[in-house]
């Protein structure tokens, strides 16, 4: 109803809708590195809130952003707008106010409001022994692509296409629809995929089993790292902000039709047990592996 330009926006929801509020904070050199393109960064602050949206089944409604800049530096507002709003245009959900000030450091803060149909939006929670664990897309990618730029060994394609993946993370809001309608649990990956999916299983009280040879590796993660790396890439590596749910076994035909209809990759890659703890089988055999999950730049984890 009445976006920027007066002391507050006003919206009206539609009727029989849920809110489903999520923020995220982005700070230099901390959850991105300093030299990373702004339009990237720009991109980079919407998808991440949008993969929450995503991961609760719901729609996005609006934004609002609060920016702390370092220094004003037009040129670099002017490629961090240029991203934001290019994502904001791809995504439907236009920045309807905010807050810029000065300070020490670049801080970037983005708050989406989305919707959804009364007691349709997914939790962490809902898992269920018995239940499938699926993951979207291929993770592993960011992680890799961050490690190829930290390096400056980006010189390839398949290198190039791994630093993509990084830079513009492409949150699964086409899922979000249907998702509900099919998944018992959902989370999204950016703390790293054994550790995301550890949370949604104490979040509903179960153990779990992720089948290695099932990981969904990409053609240029494997070339670039080799099929070892790969797999401790994709299990620990963070930033990936794709989707992991959990749904019945009855439920497979139904999400192999919806990723088809969403031209998103869904993969089957373990099972929700009894018990408390998550395990990794490799050719039938236990995997050791224990991972505290994606630390950023800084040694704290982000939800």
């Amino acid at each position: 109803m009445l976006g920027i330009g007066d002391d507050g926006a006003i919206v009206r929801p539609d009727a029989d809708r849920e809110l489903v509020i999520v923020i995220d904070t982005m700070v230099e050199g901390v959850h991105y590195p300093a030299g990373l393109d702004p339009s990237d960064i720009g991109y980079r602050a919407v998808a991440v809130n949008l993969s929450d949206i995503a991961a609760m089944a719901a729609r996005p409604r609006w934004m609002t952003l609060a920016l702390t800049l370092a220094s004003d530096d037009a040129g670099w507002l002017d490629g961090f707008s240029r991203g934001l709003f290019e994502a904001a245009d791809e995504f439907s959900v236009p920045l309807i106010g905010g807050d810029t000030t000065r300070g020490d450091q670049t801080v970037i803060t983005v708050q989406i409001t989305g919707d959804v149909m009364p007691s349709k939006a997914l939790r962490r929670s809902g898992a269920k022994p018995g239940d499938d664990i699926y993951v979207t897309g291929t993770p592993g990618d960011a992680a890799a692509g961050l490690a190829l730029w930290q390096s400056n060994t980006v010189r390839n394609e398949n290198q190039r296409q791994l630093l993509r993946r990084f830079a513009r993370p492409a949150p699964r809001v086409a899922l979000a629809g249907e998702l509900a309608s099919h998944a018992s649990a959902a989370i999204d990956v950016s703390d790293g995929l054994f550790a995301d999916i550890e949370k949604l299983l104490v979040a509903s009280g179960a153990g779990g089993v992720i089948e290695l040879d099932d990981l969904p590796l990409s053609v240029p993660l494997v070339a670039v790292q080799g099929k070892a790396s790969a797999i401790e890439l994709a299990l620990g590596g963070g930033d990936d902000y794709e989707l992991i749910f959990t749904a019945a076994p009855a439920q497979a035909p139904a999400i192999a039709e919806m990723a088809k209809r969403s031209s998103v990759a869904v993969r089957k890659i373990g099972s929700v047990s009894k018990g408390d703890a998550l395990h990794c089988v490799k050719g039938g055999r236990e995997f050791a592996y224990r991972h505290a999950g994606y630390r950023h730049f800084a040694e704290t984890s982000d939800d």
